[in-house]
């Protein structure tokens, strides 16, 4: 058994859908209640603001850990950074887990205002933000100083060769989102071969530091059928796949199936990928709960 295979489950939502401060509580409990062990929150225009609300969710839960979930890089100076998650690692007693990624989605950039470089500049900012955050909170002059020595558990995720070495040598979690990015036209599903290809590339470059690792999957889709076929065939129709029903009945970002299979399927691919971190988004955590329920 390897190192990634002997890793026990947790599970994530990302609350992506604004809500007033009492709704805002009460999406963060139920998370808890569901039995998710992180509320994490995106860094999209459109998305709540992700350190206030991780703030809020904390003080809405008891022991439920929150994370960025993914901080853009590009949108942020590293200094500034590391004081607002020093800070808000203090503010929710050490709960916090960071992740960082260079940005590749476009989405919600406003030209002129919000800008959208190149993705070597987007991945040269990841690089010096990682570098940043890890020697700031290595040295005992900065201040405010977080809760969890040495900073909240850091993840960096992507899916290009120079992100993932760099998250081989300095993340706690490396991050997948199961999707291909083409230099043209919308993203596409990662088939099985693909984001296998990219899981034996980070273990070629983790070394020494594979059983310090977490592995983690952004779950795309969770359907609760009685006939997986048929929920495959359906979804193989939908823009964003561009698979066969046997491709979508194999990819570990598409979970179709009843609680049970999808349960079968979540320990499977930790066998075969190592992904024992699964993050699902907010639309899915209630159906996703039943397979939680099955996996503890």
């Amino acid at each position: 058994m390897t190192a990634f295979e002997n890793r026990s489950f947790r599970f994530g939502v990302a609350l992506v859908s604004p809500a007033a401060r009492g709704e805002w509580a009460a999406k963060a409990r139920k998370a808890e209640d569901l039995g998710f062990d992180v509320v994490a929150v995106p860094d999209h225009l459109g998305a709540p603001a992700p350190f206030p609300a991780l703030v809020a969710a904390a003080e809405a839960t008891r022991h439920v850990r929150v994370a960025s979930f993914v901080l853009n890089a590009a949108f942020h100076n590293p200094a500034l950074l590391a004081r607002e998650v020093a800070t808000t690692d203090l503010l929710t007693d050490g709960r916090l887990e960071v992740g960082l990624s260079a940005g590749a989605i476009r989405e919600g950039t406003v030209p002129g205002r919000v800008p959208f470089p190149p993705a070597r500049e987007r991945v040269d900012q990841l690089e010096g933000t990682v570098r940043e955050l890890r020697r700031l909170f290595a040295d005992p002059q900065f201040g405010p100083r977080p809760v969890q020595q040495g900073g909240p558990p850091l993840l960096v995720a992507g899916n290009g060769d120079r992100v993932l070495r760099l998250a081989a040598e300095h993340a706690d979690v490396i991050g997948f989102t199961g999707i291909v990015q083409r230099r043209e036209g919308n993203p596409q599903l990662a088939s099985p071969e693909q984001l296998a290809a990219r899981v034996d590339f980070v273990r070629g470059h983790l070394g020494q530091r594979a059983a310090a690792v977490e592995l983690n999957l952004l779950v795309q889709q969770v359907v609760l059928t009685e006939d997986r076929r048929a929920a495959a065939e359906e979804w193989s129709r939908h823009p964003l796949a561009h698979f066969s029903p046997e491709q979508l009945l194999a990819s570990p970002s598409w979970l179709l199936g009843t609680a049970e299979e999808i349960a079968g399927q979540l320990v499977e691919h930790r066998k075969r990928f190592g992904f024992s971190y699964i993050v699902v988004l907010e639309p899915w955590m209630e159906a996703f709960a039943s397979v939680i329920e099955r996996l503890r």
